[in-house]
């Protein structure tokens, strides 16, 4: 019989998981998979648990956040594991289900997983680490992780737009030098990602024909500190309707982009504090995860 783990954060999102638990098992079993659950309890847990156990099951299936995937990818990676991984999305915003096709339904989820084909895909290495499909520090970066989770639970992406509003009598431009694939990029930045997915924190969206999430490239995406509200609205504007013409706006492509900043600045890893840096590097991983949908 086939061996499978069930990571759960019994927290994320409005906390639907933990009704949907025993029907999501239930859809395992039936695919002929024998099921063992471990619960987080702690930040880091589900690191701990696929790194621990990656080579004693046949198949992964972590339901949380999307913070909770960056975990389970870290684990299988710092095992040295590619192996099939299904994802339950639970969360807020799930913006890696949003470019993947994932349900966001846990019963209908589970029955992808059951039922489904891996699929290859890319991961980005933040230095030691990994995440699922983004890195990003600046303005509104923060929101995700600052934000009451009870808030987030209540009135989803408006809280995200709360938090936004607040920050914006906060925002610092952060000086860098930006080196992509061996082209400088210099100036003073609003906002930055590096990212392998079409959705980014749930309202701005790359376009469909640029991204692919197996092409052995990340997508790079600065916004210049504008000089006043209308160069402000111009950005705006520019990001929501997927028109990056703007000289504050920059998109490319690139394998490896080097941050190097006066001081260190604060960076947000699949929606989840990254911690601060002077110096970061940023590089594809080529088909490490093994998505199964």
């Amino acid at each position: 019989m086939k061996k499978l783990l069930l990571i759960v954060n019994p927290v994320s999102g409005k906390r639907q998981i933990v009704k949907s638990l025993p029907q999501v098992i239930r859809i395992f079993m039936d695919a002929g998979y024998l099921v063992t659950t471990t619960v987080t309890a702690s930040q880091g847990e589900a690191t701990v648990f696929a790194r621990r156990w990656a080579n004693e099951y046949d198949l992964i299936v972590c339901a949380g956040g999307d913070g909770t995937l960056n975990e389970t990818i870290t684990g299988l990676w710092e095992a040295n594991r590619v192996m099939p991984l299904g994802y339950i999305p639970c969360g807020s915003t799930n913006d890696f289900a949003a470019s993947h096709g994932l349900s966001t339904d846990a019963e209908q989820a589970a029955m992808q997983i059951a039922h489904g084909q891996p699929t290859l895909l890319d991961v980005g290495r933040f230095d030691a680490r990994c995440f699922a499909y983004i890195a990003a520090f600046g303005a509104f970066t923060a929101i995700s992780y600052n934000t009451d989770q009870n808030l987030k639970n209540v009135v989803g992406h408006a809280a995200y737009l709360m938090g936004g509003i607040w920050e914006l009598s906060q925002i610092r431009p952060i000086p860098l030098r930006i080196t992509a694939d061996g082209e400088p990029i210099e100036g003073s930045f609003l906002f930055g990602a590096v990212s392998n997915t079409t959705s980014i924190g749930g309202t701005l969206r790359l376009p469909e024909t640029l991204v692919d999430p197996a092409d052995g490239m990340l997508e790079l995406l600065l916004v210049r500190m504008p000089e006043d509200l209308i160069e402000f609205d111009e950005v705006v504007r520019g990001l929501l309707e997927q028109d990056f013409t703007s000289p504050y706006l920059t998109l490319r492509r690139a394998k490896e982009i080097v941050f190097e900043s006066p001081a260190p600045f604060e960076w947000s890893l699949d929606g989840e504090a990254g911690g601060a840096f002077k110096t970061v590097r940023i590089t594809v991983l080529p088909k490490v995860l093994e998505l199964v949908r």
